[in-house]
């Protein structure tokens, strides 16, 4: 029983933060009264339960918050996950989308999509995950190909190469705000990283991306479970290494994709909480996987609630929150040195 009392123990802790984070803000909602709300909203339900709240808390929990709440939560967890992926395939910490250039390959496919190949409107807009894709996949591509030595990944090289595309591909996209002024705050949130303003559109829109990133992880899990121990003998056990790297950095990247494609450019949420949790639960991938997809889910919900309520009402972009934590802890990285730990 221990297993599922754990999972049990992990969805009360994940209600408990979505409840306080559904409850504060700008207009402070009693959190006894939102499970009420909730509920007269489900189906089968909402006849059992009695309207006694006004009816703009209705509309604040249902149409704001509670999407921006679960958005949150896979938003963190598909980030969490992308990081595992590639700090698994590089055997290196400090590997995210972030810092290898992904997180920007993404950002630049739905800056050129948002800005001239997708007609306004929802229709469209559900377009935006398949350009977000394509630019990872091509930013991800590039770096792979620049981090080769000798015909196999070299951590260092493809960190430096990553970080060296990032820099290029934002140019890029600064250069489109500069084009195309008249969007310049559609672009701008992209940059930045924001939760403010989405809804169950956006949710929907990025929900099924990162469920199938987080089932083709676990599927990928095991091999990489051998890769740890070296291309050599992943190899000789009968593990395609060039396909495994191949098939990590599609899946890491869509992870990526979805998630930017509809917050933007978060960082360090994948560097940060798959490396602390490799002291707690191991390096044994399925478990890390799990358990980096819920721990980021709360780290992104809590950063998010940070976000919007610490200069209420002015909202903060959730990108600079992640960034005053992942900062001083990349820097402690670098300090005690970036190899890789099984």
């Amino acid at each position: 029983m221990k297993g599922p009392l754990r999972f049990v123990g992990v969805l009360l802790l994940l209600a408990a933060a979505a409840l306080g984070a559904a409850a504060v803000g700008s207009v402070t909602i009693p959190p006894g009264r939102i499970p009420a709300i909730i509920c007269s909203a489900l189906p089968g339900l909402k006849n059992l339960v009695k309207s006694a709240w006004p009816q703009v808390e209705r509309v604040i929990i249902l149409q704001v918050r509670l999407p921006r709440i679960l958005l949150a939560l896979f938003v963190g967890g598909g980030l969490s996950v992308s990081g595992v992926l590639f700090q698994g395939t590089l055997r290196n910490p400090l590997a995210d989308p972030y810092l290898i250039g992904v997180s920007a390959g993404a950002s630049l496919g739905a800056a050129l999509g948002l800005l001239f190949l997708i007609p306004r409107g929802l229709a469209g807009f559900g377009f935006l995950p398949f350009f977000a894709l394509g630019g990872a996949l091509a930013a991800a591509f590039a770096v792979s190909r620049l981090g080769r030595r000798r015909g196999r990944l070299e951590p260092t090289a493809l960190i430096l190469a990553g970080v060296a595309i990032s820099a290029v591909l934002t140019a890029l996209v600064s250069l489109l705000m500069v084009l195309r002024i008249q969007n310049l705050q559609d672009v701008y949130l992209w940059l930045m990283g924001s939760l403010s303003g989405r809804g169950w559109a956006h949710f929907t829109l990025a929900a099924p991306y990162i469920l199938a990133g987080l089932g083709a992880a676990l599927y990928l899990a095991q091999d990489l479970n051998v890769y740890l121990l070296g291309e050599e003998a992943a190899h000789s056990l009968g593990i395609d290494v060039h396909k495994l790297q191949r098939n990590v950095l599609v899946v890491g990247s869509l992870l990526a994709a979805a998630c930017v494609a509809v917050t933007g450019v978060i960082g360090f949420v994948g560097l940060m909480v798959p490396h602390a949790l490799r002291f707690v639960v191991g390096a044994e991938h399925k478990r890390l996987i799990l358990n980096s997809f819920w721990v980021g889910a709360l780290f992104l919900l809590l950063a998010d609630t940070l976000a919007r309520t610490v200069f209420s009402p002015l909202e903060l972009p959730v990108g600079i929150i992640t960034a005053f934590v992942g900062g001083p802890f990349f820097i402690y990285l670098m300090k005690r040195g970036s190899g890789f730990y099984g």
